[in-house]
């Protein structure tokens, strides 16, 4: 079955332009060096997936023209990846049942807590996102489509990436264990993290990603979760023809 994958933001967790910030890459004229908070949407046989409601995501649904919403995958609970949980209302609204919502036990706590007026009754000062939370504990079926969750590290914390057909979507990591390599195999298309040059604790470098890549043989890879150290146009340039940075409305067919 035919799919289409828009990235729906391609940025860290400041996003950029970086509030204050005056480099190179923050003021540039560039549109491709404009990054919302990451997230992607998938969209195939009429229906349409999320992974993350950013904080960014009202605006990224806008730009993209988001009319429907069936089912959202989170990755983990950090702020950049959740906080745009409430914008789902309007979505919410113009369709039967709930949109269901799929995340780590972990993760599902962290969102019932922290978005308790949505998941608790009695909430009474105005309208309000109508989701249903599910636990992920294997791969997740979706209207004849399988999204396999797959455990990377970010940091000390594991975390979920997604693979879905010939594709895998993996943010926000540092150490992709062994055990996983394997649910990455024969990939058309592979998103990694890849947020600057410099080693950081909890996500992976340029370089990394791009030995990953190496060891992987997808396709075609895409790096996300870019900080404001790396200029698209210049980065390109140096990165093996296969592969690039993502960049916000970015759309890629795929086999799902």
């Amino acid at each position: 079955m035919k799919a289409v994958l828009t990235v729906m933001g391609s940025g860290t967790s400041m996003g950029v332009p970086t509030i204050g910030c005056t480099c190179a890459v923050c003021t540039s004229s560039d549109p491709h060096d404009r990054r919302t908070r990451p997230s992607v949407l998938i969209e195939y046989g009429g229906r349409v997936i999320l992974i993350d409601t950013t904080p960014d995501f009202r605006e990224q649904a806008l730009r993209e023209g988001v009319r429907q919403l069936d089912a959202v995958l989170y990755t983990h609970a950090h702020a950049d990846h959740i906080l745009g949980l409430d914008d789902l209302r309007p979505l919410s609204f113009h369709r039967e049942g709930r949109i269901p919502l799929y995340a780590s036990d972990t993760v599902a706590r962290v969102l019932r807590g922290m978005f308790r007026y949505i998941f608790d009754d009695g909430y009474k000062y105005g309208t309000m996102a109508q989701v249903e939370m599910h636990t992920v504990t294997g791969p997740v079926e979706l209207y004849g489509a399988r999204f396999e969750p797959v455990k990377v590290l970010h940091g000390d914390t594991e975390i979920y990436g997604y693979r879905f057909g010939s594709a895998a979507y993996l943010t926000d990591f540092s150490t992709i264990p062994e055990a996983s390599f394997a649910q990455l195999q024969k990939l058309d298309i592979l998103f990694l993290d890849a947020l600057r040059h410099k080693p950081h604790p909890t996500h992976s470098t340029v370089e990394n990603s791009v030995r990953i890549v190496e060891q992987l043989q997808p396709k075609r890879a895409f790096f996300t979760h870019i900080c404001h150290d790396l200029p698209h146009q210049q980065t390109n340039a140096s990165l093996p023809s296969h592969v690039r940075l993502a960049h916000d409305g970015l759309k890629l067919e795929f086999e799902i």
